[in-house]
């Protein structure tokens, strides 16, 4: 089972998406993947960003993540205790408390694997991780 990283979610909204991403998400099952609230967070933090250089195009990316929270409503992973405590392991051992260190510490947790094209950004903290741009698309 996977948790989709929030690069992913972004490519894939993309009118000209990267054909591998495409197909590696179309070939699995919607009951695998997954999405941490970090997600959810970072997406949020660039509509809110975008909203004063370009409100149509921050309304239409608050549509988009309106969308995403509808298909994985029930598979939308949360920040509990057990992963704010890997989360805090992980920042110590790393000296650094990144987005992507909570995203790693919620895939541990929940014996996921991160699918990513920012593969270094987690492999330090010891999470299976799979970019799937790098898998040959097969139509």
């Amino acid at each position: 089972m996977y948790l989709i990283d929030t690069d992913v979610l972004s490519a894939l909204r993309r009118p000209d998406s990267n054909p591998e991403i495409v197909g590696w998400i179309s070939g699995r099952r919607a009951a695998d993947l997954y999405l941490s609230v970090v997600t959810v967070g970072e997406i949020e933090r660039g509509i809110a960003r975008q909203r004063s250089r370009d409100p149509a195009f921050a309304d239409r990316l608050g549509v988009w993540l309106d969308n995403l929270l509808r298909l994985y409503a029930d598979r939308i992973l949360p920040v509990d205790t057990p992963v704010a405590r890997r989360w805090g392991r992980l920042t110590g051992e790393h000296g650094h408390g990144s987005p992507d260190l909570l995203i790693a510490a919620t895939a541990l947790e929940h014996g996921l694997t991160v699918v990513t094209r920012n593969v270094r950004h987690f492999e330090p903290a010891g999470v299976a991780v799979l970019d799937p741009s790098a898998h040959p698309y097969m139509p």
